[in-house]
């Protein structure tokens, strides 16, 4: 099992500690760092500073979200980071949710998001493989288009860049078990977002073997401290947020990830209490035994026995978000 270090995405600015991070996890051995985007920063931008500051760590998107860009364009901004790095670039891709697709990039989400996710990573797959003009009679991204507002001229067309690698891995953020399912078929990897070592088969309804050299590359909020409830407070606050503010009370997905993990109720009523306004409340409603399930926090020897359950499934990558190099030197040490 390796190690990446997800530094996800900016706040109100840019984090003064990410590029020393970022730096101390190639020192250190690590495999990847990853960025991410909501409403605020984008993913690529921040990825290809850190590229121009480090020579070794791969590089990941974890994740890009397609409502921002056509699959044709983001195809172009992993194959030009993939040169510039080395061939370091990992496409981490996600379809987020009504919420933001409809509200930040105002456009309809897809009535069928399978199908969507789909389209759009045959097309990415398509442009890295540059094997000839790109095309696809699709309902969402159809190349060329031909819809009734068109002017009928377009023609297909391939890449003038060569991409450094045709098998550039894409991968796939999922939480319901339709999308998991496609995602191990159409992917080469996936981005799970809460991960209980102990429950995954069941929670994620994983049944047969992944095949050979599929990714899998769960995030998990790391922190060496003696206190282990005031250490899941971050957790608990990301948690929070996603569960209730990244969608809307009718149709949540990370809200009903944990709603299937068993905490259905807890999850409903965190959604209340943050549309509400008490966001303190619902933070604190989160429950301390779901945040440690999905967590590697406490001291060394505890995350070191806890880190032990993580390599017993089928994970091969652990993104990493932690707060200070010391986690990362301990994490690094008990994987070794």
């Amino acid at each position: 099992m390796r190690l990446g270090l997800a530094l996800g995405y900016w706040g109100r600015g840019p984090s003064p500690t990410s590029l020393d991070l970022a730096r101390e996890a190639e020192r250190l051995g690590y495999h990847s760092v990853w960025t991410a985007e909501a409403w605020g920063s984008d993913a690529f931008t921040a990825l290809t500073w850190i590229a121009a500051h480090t020579s070794r760590i791969r590089l990941g998107t974890a994740v890009a979200q397609m409502a921002a860009r056509t699959p044709t364009a983001t195809a172009m901004h992993a194959l030009t980071l993939d040169h510039l790095s080395g061939g370091r670039m990992l496409l981490g891709l996600g379809l987020s949710g009504p919420q933001v697709v409809e509200g930040w990039y105002g456009r309809p989400f897809p009535r069928s998001p399978l199908t969507a996710t789909r389209e759009y990573v045959d097309v990415v797959k398509q442009v890295l493989r540059r094997e000839g003009p790109v095309t696809l009679d699709g309902r969402y991204h159809p190349h060329p288009y031909s819809g009734p507002d068109g002017t009928g001229l377009g023609k297909p067309l391939k890449p003038i860049t060569h991409p450094l690698r045709a098998e550039l891995p894409v991968l796939l953020g999922a939480e319901g078990p339709k999308n998991v399912a496609q995602t191990l078929r159409v992917a080469d990897g996936w981005l799970p977002l809460y991960w209980s070592p102990t429950r995954w088969a069941e929670v994620y309804g994983l049944t047969a073997p992944l095949r050979d050299g599929f990714l899998v590359a769960p995030m998990v909020r790391a922190q060496v401290c003696e206190d282990v409830a005031a250490g899941l407070l971050p957790v608990k606050a990301m948690l929070g947020f996603y569960i209730g503010g990244m969608g809307h009370t009718a149709r949540n997905f990370h809200a009903d990830l944990m709603g299937r993990m068993g905490y259905e109720a807890e999850a409903r009523r965190v959604q209340e209490l943050f549309a509400a306004g008490r966001r303190e409340e619902a933070v604190l409603a989160v429950p301390d035994a779901f945040a440690d399930e999905i967590s590697l926090v406490g001291p060394r020897e505890r995350i070191a026995e806890r880190l032990a359950e993580w390599r017993k499934g089928p994970v091969t990558d652990l993104l990493v978000t932690a707060p200070d190099p010391m986690t990362l030197r301990t994490l690094a040490e008990l994987n070794s």
